[in-house]
């Protein structure tokens, strides 16, 4: 790609296929490679954390993981934490859970907390958070239960169990923050760092 000036395609500690879809229409060049890790373990031992700090140790943790595999190569990792006051929400394990979460924020505002970690070897290189709120509509069980049908097994597939991207948008009434950091990857930061590190063409 005419933009990337490095040696080596960037290293993505993610299975989100949004993420990738961001990076790769920045026309940016992919490994993949997630990183294995337990990350309701991870967030059961940062239980005191507000929930930036939250996310930001998970994308830390993951982008380390897969660095030490990853000899000389840059990695990016990235989490999210959805956050309603002091409540937290995580990818939910199954349709009731979904149901219940989004039972949860509707009609009410929530923040999500985005994080990115670049790491090479044994050093953290950058880290940033980003924060989006986003308020849910008031909405009917029959709505729910259709949504929950229409979108299926998307809805255990993020944090807050919607992709606004998507038939998630209809949740909502109103949404302050940046597009990239609901999708779950404050991408121009990243670009930037990128930039600055000689990885894009400035």
């Amino acid at each position: 790609m005419p933009f990337w000036l490095d040696r080596d395609p960037l290293v993505l500690a993610s299975r989100s296929a949004a993420r990738r879809a961001l990076l790769e229409a920045s026309g940016i060049p992919l490994e993949l490679q997630p990183a294995d890790l337990d990350e309701r373990a991870l967030e059961a031992s940062a239980a005191a954390l507000a929930p930036g700090a939250v996310a930001q140790l998970l994308a830390r943790e993951k982008a380390a993981a897969v660095a030490r595999a990853k000899s000389g190569r840059l990695v990016l990792a990235a989490d999210q934490v959805a956050a309603l006051g002091t409540q937290r929400f995580s990818k939910p394990a199954d349709r009731a859970t979904a149901r219940a979460q989004l039972r949860a924020l509707c009609g009410r505002s929530h923040e999500l907390h985005s994080a990115i970690t670049f790491a090479q070897d044994a050093a953290v290189l950058f880290e940033h958070v980003e924060v989006a709120r986003l308020t849910m509509r008031p909405f009917s069980e029959r709505f729910l239960d259709l949504y929950l049908d229409a979108v299926g097994s998307a809805a255990t597939a993020s944090v807050g169990a919607y992709q606004i991207e998507g038939l998630g948008i209809q949740l909502f009434e109103r949404i302050d923050g940046d597009y990239f950091t609901i999708l779950g990857l404050p991408l121009l930061p990243a670009l930037d760092f990128l930039r600055r590190r000689g990885c894009l063409l400035a």
